[in-house]
């Protein structure tokens, strides 16, 4: 028996090195090129799992010949008579996009970053490399052990194949809408309605949106982004934000308020899974315009005003008005927020009093790119800070969270490092989960979950944005920096379950590793990789 054993691995080993065509582990750390041979390895890479998390690893599959017919499985994974299913396992072609770089945004870069479902066959030109990603969610009633497997690849008749390991340890990540951590990417249904083709706000426009978002919701998102004027970022995107309620002067100079949109929208998001909180943009445009349907000229009229104007406080308080009570009705208000995005401070606290003329009850939520220790910041139900401003004083911290209020971090269109662009190295996509656990933030925002560009499966830069900054995910499936944002997602939450299992010293190793991950500058010499590997290997060992 153990001859046959032998014999068969060294029989695998010989397919798996041909040399027309290769396949071996990667690295999950690595965007490999298209046209070069990468090293690899035949040995399952180190993967470690609680039960109920989600890990990935990364396959690479290289060929010196053209083939026309490539497809890959994976097998049942066992532990002695238990196991966990391939149907736990989602596979994922990596396909190449166009990337640029920080410093130059026309800079023309293929890079690999698009993960699409690996449904049917496909073909390899010859010279060239596939890398496989594969996503195990381990079922949360899993038997801890060790669970073995084959990966197998289908090469026009030539089969080769990989090993593949998971170590389940007897610790439960919970189900994604019971993580604390308080994700909020926004959303962009008007980009889905444009890219596929569809009428706005049609049965086959939520047909096309429900797969993206329940991505979104496994991810642990918590918040759905709603506009409600027309263009609140003046325009920033591909595809602009529309409002969500319509707002018509009647005849008689009273104010109506259609919510048809706005309703279905949210209700639609909730039915995907995100039900935490309806973040409304905004009352603070970056173009301090405001439109509305005049019933007496039959024509859309413009407003022209800024918090604190008289114009302003007579447009918005009826608005607002109606709004609260709209969402009492709805059973929404206590979860909907008035969401103001990186504007003046004292233009924040102008619209907050108007806002309190409405309804005092109506709680906030901004982003700042400044420093907010400040009275006014105190006011902000959710703030978000972004990553390279000065961090939050622990008292400040501890005063908003005693009064219920979250504080998050964010990154947009800086800083370079670490980020999410197509560019990012795909480890600080993880990083900043653990930037948050070491700063004792809530939770990430960030202001582009699928804003596409025109052609998002090809080309991922967009007018002066990093490319890859105005989207995580693609029409059609993830992304390896969406993929890696979920697993420091999940490593924030192991260490928020930890914490309290923890005796004095393993808690100070804990804490001590943590401030690796504090600071709010990434210096040119900071390994995300190795700070990485280095906090999960503590963590298994803390998860024993």
């Amino acid at each position: 028996m153990k001859r046959f054993f032998f014999l068969h691995f060294i029989a695998l080993f010989c397919l798996c090195a041909n040399a027309q065509t290769t396949l071996g582990w990667g690295s999950i750390d690595v965007r490999y090129s298209q046209t070069e041979v990468p090293e690899t390895s035949q040995k399952s890479p180190l993967l470690r799992a609680w039960r109920g998390e989600r890990v990935a690893a990364q396959a690479v599959l290289t060929t010196q010949e053209e083939l026309k017919n490539v497809d890959y499985t994976v097998s049942d994974l066992k532990s002695g008579r238990h196991t966990i299913p391939a149907s736990a396992v989602k596979k994922y072609l990596v396909r190449y996009v166009i990337t640029s770089t920080f410093k130059n945004k026309k800079d023309s870069i293929l890079v690999a970053d698009r993960l699409e479902p690996a449904a049917t066959m496909c073909h390899m030109r010859k010279g060239t490399t596939l890398p496989l990603w594969l996503d195990i969610k381990v079922p949360a009633e899993t038997v801890p052990g060790t669970y073995k497997g084959i990966v197998t690849v289908n090469c026009d008749g030539k089969t080769l194949s990989l090993p593949i390991v998971l170590e389940v340890a007897d610790r439960v990540l919970p189900e994604p809408s019971q993580w604390s951590f308080h994700l909020d990417l926004w959303q962009n249904p008007y980009a889905v309605a444009r890219y596929f083709d569809v009428p706005l706000w049609s049965n086959q426009h939520f047909d096309k949106m429900r797969p993206i978002m329940q991505m979104l919701a496994a991810a642990g998102q918590k918040v759905i982004t709603c506009s409600v004027i027309n263009r609140p970022w003046n325009g920033q995107t591909f595809d602009h934000f529309e409002s969500m309620i319509a707002k018509m002067k009647q005849i008689d100079g009273t104010w109506k308020y259609d919510y048809t949109v706005f309703d279905r929208w949210v209700e639609f998001m909730m039915s995907c899974g995100i039900t935490e909180q309806i973040d409304c943009y905004t009352l603070v445009p970056w173009h301090y315009r405001f439109d509305y349907y005049d019933c007496a000229t039959n024509s859309v009229k413009h407003l022209d005003c800024r918090p604190g104007e008289a114009k302003y406080h007579d447009f918005i308080v009826p608005f607002l008005k109606d709004f609260s009570r709209h969402l009492r009705q709805k059973g929404w208000f206590e979860r909907t927020y008035i969401a103001m995005d990186e504007r003046p401070e004292n233009q924040m606290e102008a619209a907050w009093q108007t806002i309190q003329d409405a309804d005092p009850d109506f709680k906030i939520e901004g982003a700042a790119n400044y420093s907010v220790d400040s009275e006014a910041a105190d006011r902000v139900d959710d703030i978000s800070v972004g990553f390279q401003y000065n961090l939050l004083k622990e008292e400040a911290l501890a005063r908003r969270a005693a009064k219920g209020q979250k504080t998050n971090f964010y990154t947009c269109c800086n800083p370079e490092r670490p980020n999410t662009f197509t560019f990012s190295p795909p480890a600080e996509s993880a990083y900043l989960g653990l930037h948050a656990a070491a700063c004792n933030y809530d939770g990430y925002l960030r202001w582009a979950y699928n804003s596409w560009t025109k052609e998002p499966n090809e080309d991922t830069r967009y007018g002066n944005w990093p490319a890859g900054d105005c989207y995580l995910v693609y029409p059609e499936g993830s992304s390896i920096r969406f993929e890696r944002l979920v697993e420091g997602i999940q490593t924030y939450e192991k260490i928020r379950l930890l914490r309290p299992t923890l005796n004095p010293k393993e808690s100070q190793r804990l804490s001590e590793m943590l401030q690796n991950f504090a600071p709010n500058t990434y210096e040119a010499d900071t390994d995300a990789v190795a700070l990485l590997k280095e906090m999960n290997t503590l963590l298994w060992k803390l998860s024993q």
